[in-house]
């Protein structure tokens, strides 16, 4: 008789593809979008979250007569008592006059053991 445990929730682990650091539960990367272990009926599809309690979209454009404008994306996340757990620059960049930028931030809920 075999006994599977399963990982404590959150427990993570690095995504052998893209180097991320992803949840030891997940059988397909939410960064890279790999497959990391086999499931049957899993071919071609994602980990789908239970929920996605909070999505904040926005979009931002210079002036078109004015200077560039240099952008850094900062995911920051605290815990209930209001301490930082974790804090990271996840992109950077500039946009000329005339471009446009669309930033999206998702934050996406997984049953352990469902993803």
């Amino acid at each position: 008789m075999s006994t599977i445990t399963r990982p404590t929730p959150g427990s993570t682990r690095i995504c052998p593809h893209c180097r991320a650091v992803i949840l030891q539960s997940a059988s397909v990367c939410p960064s890279c979008r790999k497959h990391l272990r086999f499931e049957p009926g899993a071919e071609g599809t994602a980990a789908i979250p239970t929920l996605s309690p909070l999505r904040v979209e926005g979009a931002i454009r210079p002036p078109s007569n004015g200077e560039p404008w240099e952008y850094a994306v900062v995911i920051s996340i605290r815990n209930d008592r209001g301490e930082e757990v974790t804090r990271q620059v996840v992109g950077v960049g500039a946009i000329l006059p005339g471009e446009e930028r669309t930033f999206a931030f998702v934050v996406e809920a997984y049953a352990p053991g469902m993803s």
